[in-house]
């Protein structure tokens, strides 16, 4: 496999620590022996793949699912549990501008229906995921930024067609959001959630349904109707590329310079009290965020941990994750200066995935017949990566996928400086900062 990264990011040290490992038991899986056929092979165990082998088993596919790791071990296993609207970095006017406006509104359509899909198998499953959260909140970090929430609630409420909750600074404390935010804006779609419970969950229905997963089968060849690993070989199909932030440059060659891997750290507080809820004035269970281009993520647990999370890693090293680590913890304190003194007791890191069109791509790989591939989540992987599944069951099985808006479907071009392409985001990330320092 050949990575974009150094081999440090790809190793357990960016994952050690990671609060959702305590959390629930995912069990092992045999590695890949001999030669097996199946329907359909799926490369990767995430929220992708397994959403994929549960759709396909469901319609009555063999499938096999070949992991390199464990179940969840990449940005599935280790993100902040949002299962949100998102998918994309474009704003209304850039999709309109590009795609047009019947595409941007079959695009939002489908953002809401990710969301919906999983709350659907979630409730049909009887998972117990820790939910919680009545849609997702946006704070505003500065006054300009509240400024525009008038536009954007508009906005919101055309996309998706929910009435949108705007807060004014001094209601704030009120609502339990205390913190140094200049107004709120809630779109009531989307909930909190462990991601891991979300993936045992899946797991338990795909292998209910005759799914079988290799964990330590790291894949070294992606061909028509053929994968091979280590130790054995999938002769299938159809074979699916589930592999988002953790892919390689060469299974199959086509991914090559078409995703953008971006580290994204997060940290996990001891319990709080509810003195020390009421000191900093949050009491909020809902998930949230702030306008930043590098923004800040955040949540109340139900366990009263606080969770919070951040953008912005470009390098792979031990120091590097150190340093990742202690700017999180720093931020974590200013913007919540009554927790300063609260342990901060899980630590952890992964990758989201970009791509130069700001969409993600799901459907066929071009020029290699029955392969089909599905990435670039833009850090709203929970919903969206769930949903990608989906679609590629449905396209596996040779259907016209519901909420499969054309945005998907185009093919994902490459970006510059194909292997070295990770050079342009200390530049962009060098101007996200200062458009986030502007009062």
């Amino acid at each position: 496999m050949t990575h974009i990264f150094p081999s440090f990011a790809y190793g357990n040290a960016p994952r050690d620590g990671c609060w959702w490992d305590e959390t629930a038991t995912l069990l092992s899986h045999p590695a890949l022996t001999g030669d097996v056929s199946c329907d359909v092979a799926i490369v990767g165990a995430g929220f992708t793949g397994l959403s994929a082998a549960l759709h396909l088993a469901r319609r009555g596919a063999q499938v096999v699912v070949l992991e390199a790791k464990s179940v969840g071990w990449g940005a599935s296993g280790r993100n902040g549990g949002f299962c949100c609207l998102g998918g994309s970095m474009r704003s209304d006017a850039a999709f309109d501008r590009k795609y047009g406006v019947a595409a941007r509104r079959a695009w939002r359509t489908a953002e809401r229906s990710a969301v919906e899909r999983v709350d659907g198998l979630i409730r049909e499953l009887a998972m117990d995921v820790d939910r919680h959260s009545a849609g997702e909140t946006c704070l505003a970090h500065r006054r300009r930024d509240f400024a525009g929430f008038g536009a954007e609630a508009r906005a919101a409420s055309e996309n998706y067609g929910v009435d949108v909750d705007v807060l004014a600074r001094a209601d704030l404390e009120g609502a339990g959001l205390g913190g140094p935010f200049h107004g709120a804006l809630t779109i009531p779609i989307g909930f909190g959630l462990n991601p891991r419970k979300l993936l045992a969950g899946l797991v338990t229905a795909c292998t209910a349904l005759g799914v079988k997963i290799h964990d330590d089968s790291p894949v070294s060849d992606v061909g028509t109707g053929r994968v091979r690993t280590v130790q054995g070989a999938v002769s299938a199909d159809h074979v699916i590329i589930a592999t988002n932030g953790y892919s390689s440059e060469d299974i199959p060659a086509w991914m090559a310079g078409r995703y953008m891997p971006a580290q994204s750290t997060v940290i996990v507080t001891r319990p709080l009290t509810d003195a020390e809820l009421q000191a900093q004035g949050w009491t909020s269970d809902q998930m949230a965020y702030d306008t930043r281009h590098l923004l800040h993520y955040f949540r109340l647990m139900p366990d009263r941990r606080f969770l919070f999370g951040m953008r912005g890693g470009l390098r792979a090293s031990q120091s590097a994750e150190h340093a990742a680590r202690t700017a999180v913890v720093r931020d974590f304190k200013a913007m919540f200066p009554a927790w300063s003194d609260v342990d901060v007791t899980h630590e952890w890191s992964g990758m989201v995935c970009l791509s130069r069109n700001r969409v993600p791509f799901v459907g066929p790989v071009p020029n290699m017949p029955g392969v089909l591939a599905g990435f670039a989540y833009h850090g709203n992987g929970v919903a969206m990566g769930v949903h990608a599944g989906a679609l590629l069951a449905a396209l596996a099985s040779g259907e016209r996928p519901d909420h499969y808006p054309s945005v998907m479907a185009d093919p994902a071009a490459r970006f510059p400086f194909g292997r070295q392409r990770r050079l342009v985001m200390p530049g962009i990330y060098a101007a996200f900062k200062a458009a986030d320092a502007v009062p």
